[in-house]
């Protein structure tokens, strides 16, 4: 599961316009050996623009610390940026963020929800919600949401949206919507981490061992691995009967993943 990398991107937020704030003059240009030819005229920003300004450089700032692991700070900022605009989503997705990196996973959704509800066409903010749901126990109820995504208009990564939706599906026991979302994300993100992993896990199901072992080594090829996918790996071998490929993955397991190792590696998912 993996949420869109726009949600906690804040975009728009990320950027810092403050020269676009300010007051100026503009005088026209003057021709050569003429007159000038226009009086000069002065300009100056509406107070909405000025608050929709002060309102991104907040968030920038709320973002920047985040990245650094300041979260406290990137907390404070989110806030301030929320009194400047109730209605700010990313704001609500950034806290939504901080909630999830300090393992408040109750608060987190109420944040991603609400970002949802005020950004309904925003695609990677529905997507954010969706994979809240799937990860907390509601895979089923997810799938509106990743649906709502791919719908929205303008939506730029429908593969990560696709990814959840097929590993949500196969959560929730839909395993030909599994298989028909996931395939398709793979057509958009040939390396889709997430859904290489499911792929594997749903041949896996299927008792298709060969196809399990190719999308496992994909998804081996395509990021750093976890230990959940070197549990699959190594039951795929098991179910092969190659015991020594087996064995390596375990191997890995231990060394990389002490902690998950005690696991039966051999067992089924329920």
């Amino acid at each position: 599961m993996r949420p869109d990398r726009g949600a906690i991107l804040l975009a728009c937020a990320l950027v810092l316009v403050a020269a676009c704030s300010k007051s100026a003059t503009v005088k026209p240009p003057k021709i050569k050996g003429s007159e000038q030819i226009a009086p000069e005229y002065s300009y100056s920003d509406s107070d909405a623009t000025k608050k929709r300004v002060q309102v991104r450089e907040t968030l920038g700032l709320a973002g920047q610390r985040f990245a650094t692991g300041d979260l406290a700070e990137a907390e404070k900022q989110a806030n301030k940026a929320l009194k400047l605009d109730p209605a700010a989503a990313d704001a609500y997705t950034l806290l939504g963020a901080i909630a999830a990196r300090r393992g408040q996973a109750a608060q987190a959704g109420e944040h991603y929800r609400r970002a949802a509800e005020l950004s309904p066409q925003r695609g990677e903010v529905l997507n954010n919600y969706g994979a809240w749901l799937c990860a907390n126990g509601h895979p089923a109820e997810s799938l509106v949401w990743f649906d709502r995504a791919l719908a929205a208009p303008g939506y730029r990564t429908p593969g990560s949206a696709l990814a959840n939706a097929g590993g949500c599906a196969l959560k929730s026991g839909q395993g030909e919507r599994a298989e028909r979302d996931l395939r398709r994300a793979l057509e958009i993100e040939p390396k889709n981490a997430y859904a290489l992993a499911s792929m594997a896990e749903y041949q896996y199901r299927q008792g298709q061992y060969f196809e399990a072992r190719a999308f496992a080594e994909r998804r081996l090829a395509a990021a750093p691995a976890d230990a959940s996918v070197l549990q699959l790996a190594a039951r795929i071998e098991e179910r092969l009967g190659d015991r020594a490929a087996a064995n390596r993955y375990e191997q890995r397991l231990r060394a990389e993943f002490p902690q998950a190792a005690t696991a039966r590696t051999g067992e089924d998912p329920k």
